[in-house]
């Protein structure tokens, strides 16, 4: 049996791993316990089975693992993946992971080896801290000089990683993609995440209990169990409606607002792989290929032509909470675009 992530009834686990699998599926049990979200959960799941990948390459175990390994583990995760023998090869296969990835990684690894530290199978983690400034520092001084710094702080980035602007879609390239959409429930998915901000995980979580017609606005839980109210323009209530009506199961008793409309799951939550599916479909059929779920989010923040709409223009990055705070400034200095109707989408 190969290595694998495999959800189970208490979330997800990794499989075929040997004793160290069993000391990670300890550790991702631990992160379960602590609140963390089950996306999260998974997320790690997989980053530390990418790493136990690495270690059965080399016949080491998470024991054996020292700083110099973690290097190895950087350059190994650079090298081009094999696509020899495959009939299908994802365009961007013969690269290497891109930086975010390997810091994410080895974030992952880092609080896996806290966790081995802190049950006391390990004296020390492994994993090398980043160079945090350059140059020397002066010494301490002044009334606290004598005071020591403390507990060394741990984390950081091992591989620099560029910060680059968010992107932002085009008015043209939105009204391709809507236009494209053969159902009002994938309207009203798209519109929710161009006028309203909401993530993909958010709109696949939605519950029909927080969609307000009335004030035309909707309550969503978002990441870290944040939650918030967040006004939405009318044109996706309209979509809303229209699929609510028309192609919703009529005896569906699902929570959850947006569901799979035909075949052996139908009535059941929209899944991730389904939503997918959704947009890859659309984007190949009308052209518009830059169109992405988080996109269409940072179109929301950026570009007033959307931003505005439902919400006051100065309360919009208020509304939708995002870790690049660049996205105020990227929205400062982007040209307003022509105006652009939703009625040229239908």
């Amino acid at each position: 049996m190969g290595q694998r992530v495999v959800l189970v009834s208490d979330g997800h686990r990794v499989e075929g791993c040997g004793a160290d699998g069993e000391l990670v599926n300890r550790f991702l049990a631990h992160l379960g316990s602590r609140a963390f979200s089950p996306a999260t959960v998974r997320a790690y799941a997989y980053d530390l089975l990418n790493f136990l990948r690495f270690l059965a390459g080399r016949n080491a175990r998470l024991a054996d693992v020292v700083a110099t390994d973690l290097f190895d583990y950087l350059d190994w995760q650079q090298r081009p993946s094999s696509t020899a023998g495959q009939a299908v090869v994802r365009l961007g296969a013969g690269r290497g992971a891109a930086p975010a990835t390997m810091n994410r990684r080895i974030a992952a690894v880092r609080g896996l080896f806290e966790f081995v530290v802190m049950t006391g199978a390990r004296a020390e983690n492994p994993v090398p801290a980043a160079r945090r400034s350059t140059g020397l520092r002066a010494s301490r001084r002044g009334l606290l000089g004598h005071i020591g710094p403390g507990r060394p702080r741990s984390g950081g980035r091992l591989v620099r990683q560029p910060q680059r602007l968010p992107e932002a879609l085009e008015p043209e390239d939105v009204a391709a993609f809507v236009a494209d959409l053969r159902t009002f429930r994938d309207r009203a998915i798209t519109l929710v995440m161009l006028l309203g901000g909401l993530r993909a995980a958010e709109v696949r979580s939605l519950r029909l209990a927080d969609v307000d017609m009335g004030l035309r606005r909707v309550r969503v839980m978002g990441k870290g169990g944040k939650e918030r109210v967040v006004p939405v323009d009318g044109a996706f209530f309209a979509e809303l409606a229209a699929y609510l009506r028309e192609e919703r199961p009529a005896s569906c008793r699902t929570a959850e607002c947006f569901v799979v409309l035909r075949g052996p799951t139908a009535g059941q939550p929209l899944t991730e792989a389904g939503l997918r599916r959704i947009f890859r479909t659309h984007r190949l059929a009308s052209g518009a290929v830059r169109v992405r779920p988080h996109r269409l989010r940072h179109t929301y923040v950026i570009s007033p032509a959307f931003s505005t709409r439902g919400t006051a223009k100065s309360g919009a990055c208020r509304i939708v909470p995002h870790k690049y705070s660049v996205l105020r400034e990227a929205r400062a200095t982007r040209p307003v675009p022509g105006s652009f109707s939703l009625r040229c989408c239908f």
